[in-house]
């Protein structure tokens, strides 16, 4: 055994003399390029960060503005009229979204700067005027936008302007949620389906940690709840419910995916004025909230709150989904990943207590259910779980994340993401969806 070590050490020794590689260079450069990406996280945490600090309290206060005026909501057509105007002025006929970030940071597409205020006001305003959206693509459009600036400030290279753009993506997105970790590996974890960027691994989780600090210096709070009925040692009864409930969220992520490309293509077609688009949208979300109530509204943080602790309406998950569906398709601007939590915990909390789980716990199954499966994201979703509801669950979490993201199939909410891999079996597979 010791001999067999011995030569393959030799072997290895022997190629790297011949290919010219010198370990002692191979070392300096690592320790070069950990100073280096520490630097650069420090600056993109702190810009982007700042932006995502800037912008919670942003949406805070126009949510609240708007939650103390109820007639706003009335005016969520003209909001969709001027964000159209917004993004016509600026020359931007056609929005790609959190696509381009996407796409961006695999290719040479450029990230222009514009879209930082873009996608700030056009999100602040859709939420001012009550349509249904999260803040995360705004959070991914921003931080990406300001990173791929800051990488092009210091004349880095393709290459290493690809990982500006993931550590803006996850400063913002940590400010935003203050989750860090969850940050981190979501901006590597979400381009590319069964490859995660490790290289950017350091200055990601820099950049993260910076933003988040800041953030919370600020007075930002984390996104953090507490939830119940956590079966105490996973045996087979709670373990078979998980996997049951986790499979449902599957086929839910699936309807929700459907619904926002099916919502857009609805009024591509039937009404290619995008003005018209935008008032029609406005005015079709003000009737859903006098025929239905106005839980549904905005981002749904009191809804997500009242599923955690196990009070869900058995149509909550539908009606955020039509809500979202007919906002975002209309073209206000947002996100999808919050109505998602919405939907799992809302769906998780009804179907969790139908299998016989506690519906709290059933909520957070449902919530990271949802979400790993409209991202394709297993990893990060895991890791979500363990951030905002503590560890107590993270087997129950990790057989969830893996089952959704099995079932979910080849769907998405970002349409620019490159799957790789087969979710069924180690087959590469590389194409869009």
């Amino acid at each position: 055994m010791l001999e067999t070590k011995l030569e393959r050490m030799k072997e290895r020794a022997l190629v790297l003399k011949e290919t010219g590689v010198n370990l002692t260079h191979l070392t300096g450069r690592a320790i070069a390029a950990f100073f280096r990406w520490v630097l650069l996280g420090c600056v993109v945490g702190t810009i982007a960060g700042g932006a995502g600090t800037a912008f919670y309290f942003t949406v805070k206060a126009v949510t609240g503005l708007r939650m103390s005026n109820e007639w706003l909501v009335w005016l969520l057509p003209f909001g969709g009229l001027f964000i159209v105007f917004l993004y016509r002025a600026c020359k931007v006929t056609k929005s790609q979204g959190t696509n381009l970030v996407i796409v961006s940071v695999r290719s040479t597409e450029p990230l222009p700067l514009k879209m930082a205020p873009l996608i700030y006001i056009s999100t602040a305003i859709t939420h001012l005027f009550g349509g249904s959206a999260g803040r995360e693509g705004a959070a991914l459009q921003l931080g990406g936008s300001l990173g791929y600036q800051v990488g092009k400030a210091f004349r880095l290279d393709e290459k290493d302007l690809h990982i500006m753009t993931m550590c803006g993506m996850a400063a913002c997105f940590s400010a935003l949620f203050g989750t860090p970790a969850t940050s981190a590996v979501f901006a590597m974890e979400v381009v590319t389906v069964g490859v995660m960027y490790y290289a950017a691994l350091v200055p990601c989780a820099v950049a993260s940690i910076v933003g988040g600090h800041i953030a919370r210096r600020f007075g930002a709070v984390p996104a953090v709840f507490s939830i119940s009925g956590i079966p105490a040692v996973p045996t087979a009864a709670p373990l078979l419910c998980v996997v049951l409930l986790a499979a449902l969220c599957a086929l839910v992520s699936i309807l929700f995916c459907m619904a926002m490309r099916g919502a857009s293509s609805i009024y591509e077609k039937y009404i290619p004025n995008q003005y018209l688009r935008a008032a029609v949208g406005g005015g079709l979300v003000i009737l859903l909230s006098l025929l239905f109530g106005r839980e549904s509204l905005g981002a749904g943080g009191g809804g997500i709150a009242r599923s955690l602790a196990g009070d869900a309406g058995a149509e909550a998950f539908l009606l955020k989904i039509i809500f979202t569906a007919v906002t975002l398709g209309a073209g206000f601007r947002g996100g999808e990943i919050v109505p998602a939590f919405f939907v799992g915990a809302a769906f998780g909390c009804v179907g969790g207590g139908l299998l016989g789980l506690d519906p709290s716990f059933g909520a957070a199954i449902g919530f990271l259910s949802v979400f790993c499966g409209v991202t394709n994201c297993p990893l990060t979703s895991f890791v979500l779980s363990v951030e905002i509801f503590g560890a107590q669950g993270a087997p129950y979490y990790l057989l969830a994340a893996g089952v959704s993201y099995l079932l979910s199939g080849y769907t998405g909410i970002y349409t620019k993401q490159k799957i790789l891999y087969a979710k069924d079996k180690a087959v590469y597979i590389g194409g869009e969806r």
